[in-house]
């Protein structure tokens, strides 16, 4: 039996989020199945419409101003919802944080095994086999989700969007459950941008590009994102820089910072202590850019340049800026 596949879009701007697309890549990629939609929260159906554009005919959508500033428990309990009336077996979410969140609560909600982190999917008998990078990346681990329900959020990047095939789409709306008062105790007040928050879009960005130690000062930290601004990429750094007050720590890439796994991560003047490794190591293609040659940053690096960064990044900006004509 074919089965149903439920996919979780988010909203950004008004719109589905990019990540969304990523989720319905690999829901489209399942062979044989019946693909759905699900979007909630204000503007969900209008969004939810939007699944069309990809050859998905159904969507659900709860349209509730309450749930932007609802705990996620309560979302969870709609896309159980959602999941049961569309009478799907699995759930796809995109890898970010609201993704993660929504496949753990419900797991536990719809009995379903669950995985988070996926960058490969395999639909078997009896079960879903799934791969992801554990311990920072430094080993990959196989899970069969047994069992007749199970949820995945994707790891970003890991998954391409389909392409579009515009059908039209039929939005179902739902009411969010009747649930117990404690699941809507804690309601969110305010979202503060953190200082210097230009880095917040590390996780979901496709293009990252890190300073570290190298460059030497924080007026020379310019190089770094003048680089960055000419690939319309984001801008990390390494701890030994936010330590030193360079940059917030928002922007850090490591262990103890932002994990990121891009489709281009380019390290410029990073040794490659093994704190940073395990935060970009799952980056689909890695440039170093450092002037010793014996640096680890080189053993994960899929380019290497050994040079002054002061000569090659101004330089490499510069014919970046030709090519794209900016």
């Amino acid at each position: 039996m074919s089965p149903t596949v439920l996919v979780v879009g988010e909203l950004h701007g008004g719109h589905l989020a990019g990540a969304s697309l990523e989720a319905l890549g690999v829901a489209r990629g399942w062979a044989g199945a019946t693909v759905v939609g699900f979007v909630s929260g204000p503007g969900a159906r209008t969004a939810a419409a939007e699944f069309g554009r990809f050859g998905t005919t159904v969507a659900y959508s709860i349209d509730d101003p309450g749930l932007d500033t609802a705990p996620t428990a309560v979302r969870a309990q709609g896309l159980k919802a959602a999941a049961d009336a569309s009478g799907a077996s699995i759930v796809v979410a995109a890898g970010t944080t609201l993704g993660r969140d929504l496949v753990g609560r419900l797991s536990v909600a719809w009995n379903a095994a669950a995985a988070t982190g996926v960058t490969e999917v395999r639909a078997e008998a009896g079960g879903v086999r799934v791969r992801r990078p554990i311990f920072g990346g430094r080993a990959t681990e196989t899970l069969r989700l047994e069992g007749p329900r199970c949820a995945i959020a994707t790891r970003p990047h890991a998954f391409a969007s389909p392409p579009e095939a515009p059908v039209n789409c039929e939005v179902r709306e739902l009411a969010i459950p009747e649930l117990p008062p404690a699941f809507a105790a804690a309601q969110r007040t305010a979202v503060a941008p953190t200082a210097g928050g230009s880095g917040s879009g590390l996780t979901d960005a496709s293009i990252v590009v890190s300073g570290g130690r190298g460059v030497r000062s924080p007026e020379n930290f310019r190089l770094v994102e003048e680089l960055a601004a000419s690939l319309g990429a984001a801008v990390g750094a390494s701890r030994a820089v936010t330590d030193a007050g360079w940059r917030p720590t928002s922007f850090q890439v490591g262990q103890t910072g932002r994990a990121v796994s891009p489709q281009l991560y380019i390290a410029v003047g990073i040794s490659g202590a093994i704190q940073h490794l395990v935060g970009m190591v799952s980056s689909r293609v890695i440039v170093a850019i450092n002037s010793d040659a014996s640096a680890p940053i080189f053993k994960v690096a899929d380019y290497g340049i050994v040079g002054d960064l002061f000569q090659i990044v101004p330089a490499l900006t510069a014919e970046i800026r030709r090519v794209r004509g900016l």
